[in-house]
């Protein structure tokens, strides 16, 4: 698989997110050796299925995020092109990408989760669905693009579900006070733990993206056993989903009670330099050259 064609921007929310991934994934590739034809994917799917077939790459390093990108769309483009690409195939990604159905395949695995249940806006608007303080988040959405925390005293409830713009199902999560952590797995292998410090509430949009936004720690600094419990449930939960290529899961620890929950599992991980999972690849000596490489190597289609 010499040639390889590079799929970046999308429609989602994320565009700038994977604006970002593609460029450093386009230069590192052709730091691999690879030949490579950059594809910016915008709203004319006819466009992107052009691009490709007048391409004929080996193989589609799939760099999208978000809707569209991540939840199994293209991939299923990609499979009835019967072009191998990198990352996680149709069934994974649209399992992953739906946090109640996520969830419920986590639950049915028994891998730690907090307390969580899908309502309608009417519903959120009527009443608490959880004690509080709980999460509000879209069910198919990443990067944290929509998510709230309610606490005690939080009278903004109603005001959430009446603006709400994302679908009719709302994610309501229990609020797990505590550290936030993350593993990569690449492959059948979980890389490290890493610990994800914030002065924001929570690790939103801007703590994962603006500048100085989050600290990360690798290895976190967290008692051996929890470690070695959250790199057990990421690959349990990667292997789950049946994701491929790597994949991130994130969980919050609470250093009190001794608590770890799994949060959600992400099949397309942000890939610049400084992004979470190179980080930890670089940590186990993989570097991020090598990391495109090996993703694209592993590069199939199917389910």
């Amino acid at each position: 698989m010499n040639h390889v064609a590079v799929l970046f921007g999308g429609i989602s929310t994320e565009r700038e997110v994977s604006l970002a991934t593609g460029a450093q994934v386009i230069a590192a590739l052709q730091e691999a050796g690879f030949r490579v034809t950059p594809v910016e994917v915008g709203g004319d799917l006819p466009v992107l299925i052009a691009a490709l077939q007048a391409a004929k790459p080996d193989a589609v390093f799939n760099a999208l995020h978000g809707r569209f990108g991540e939840d199994g769309c293209v991939q299923g483009v990609l499979d009835w092109l019967g072009i191998p690409y990198t990352h996680s195939g149709v069934r994974a990604s649209s399992v992953a990408m739906d946090k109640a159905a996520a969830k419920a395949v986590f639950a049915a695995h028994g891998l730690p989760l907090a307390e969580h249940r899908v309502v309608s806006p009417a519903e959120l608007e009527a009443a608490d669905p959880l004690d509080r303080p709980y999460v509000v988040k879209p069910v198919n959405e990443g990067s944290s693009v929509g998510v709230e925390i309610l606490k005690e005293g939080d009278n903004r409830r109603a005001e959430i579900a009446r603006a709400w713009r994302f679908g009719d199902r709302i994610m309501t999560e229990e609020f797990i006070a505590g550290r936030e952590l993350t593993v990569a797995v690449m492959g059948d292998r979980p890389l490290a733990v890493t610990e994800i410090g914030t002065g924001h509430a929570f690790y939103d949009y801007d703590a994962k993206y603006a500048d100085g936004g989050s600290q990360h720690t690798i290895p976190a600094r967290v008692p051996a056993d929890i470690a070695e419990a959250a790199m057990a449930a990421a690959l349990r939960a990667h292997q789950a989903l049946g994701c491929r290529g790597v994949s991130r899961a994130d969980f919050r620890y609470d250093d009190a009670s001794g608590r770890l929950a799994l949060l959600e599992v992400n099949t397309q991980p942000g890939m610049t330099r400084t992004s979470l999972v190179p980080e930890q690849a670089a940590h186990v000596g993989i570097n991020f050259p090598e990391l495109c490489a090996w993703l694209v190597r592993e590069a199939r289609h199917g389910p």
